[in-house]
């Protein structure tokens, strides 16, 4: 099973930018999507279901263009979660999760803490999630969830870890918050497979930071413990640029 994760930094535009043609050359069997930054009724479903996307599901934020997540399959799932039932969490549309024959994969988009405000709503969205996922895993052992973090985790993830320790997104608080999530039952796939590689995820529109490779790599394909065995391949795929981030990739072995 090929799942991919990316953040679009909206789907429309994206689209715009050869989405489809990419889409269908890499070929995932689920792809996970963030910040799509649409309503369902703004996009023409049809070129997903041509592409192979035959089962799609979107779930947007309440503010329009801003947020929302989707889950684009060829295998149909045996269920599909809408969402966390937390309502702080569910107005931004950050969760999604499909349920397939033994494997359950969430499309999830952590929030940003650009300013004080919007930290404060991040650290509290950090631990309702965790105790969310907590208690999910005891009904959902085989689960992944892919997307976009926001959080550096290790130095080794981030391209300038000294000058950006006070920045939100390797703040010591949300680094140790990543940390204890892997250690409460994950494994970062992408890590596992590549413990020395520097490789990123996202840069800034800024200063040409992508083609000096300023980056950080905020994206990861979380994959419960009881998988590991069957963790294949993680990859960054850092040739797609339809957005600020680039997807990633992780084959489970079924």
């Amino acid at each position: 099973m090929k799942i991919i994760s990316y953040n679009v930094n909206g789907i429309r535009a994206a689209l715009n930018k050869g989405f489809i043609d990419w889409l269908k050359a890499a070929n995932p069997d689920v792809i996970c999507l963030q910040e799509i930054k649409a309503l369902k009724e703004q996009l023409d479903l049809d070129v997903f279901t041509e592409a192979g996307y035959i089962h799609q599901y979107w779930f947007s934020a309440e503010k329009k263009g801003y947020s929302g997540v989707a889950i684009l399959s060829k295998i149909k799932p045996d269920h599909v979660e809408y969402g966390t039932g937390i309502e702080s969490m569910d107005v931004e549309g950050r969760n999604l999760r499909a349920d397939f024959d033994g494997v359950s994969v969430m499309s999830l988009y952590l929030p940003s803490g650009t300013n004080d405000a919007r930290l404060n709503h991040k650290l509290e969205y950090m631990d309702m999630f965790q105790e969310y996922v907590n208690t999910l895993k005891k009904e959902v052992p085989h689960l992944i969830i892919c997307g976009d973090y926001n959080i550096c985790h290790e130095e080794i993830d981030i391209h300038n870890p000294k000058g950006l320790k006070n920045v939100s997104g390797f703040l010591p608080v949300e680094r140790k918050w990543i940390g204890n999530f892997i250690d409460s039952g994950f494994i970062d796939s992408f890590r596992f497979l590549n413990p020395e590689k520097q490789q990123y995820s996202w840069w800034s529109y800024r200063a040409n930071a992508r083609a000096n490779n300023k980056g950080w790599r905020l994206d990861y394909a979380m994959v419960a413990q009881p998988l590991q065995e069957n963790i294949k391949r993680a990859v960054i795929l850092s040739d797609a640029v339809h957005s600020d981030h680039c997807p990633i990739l992780v084959e489970i072995d079924k």
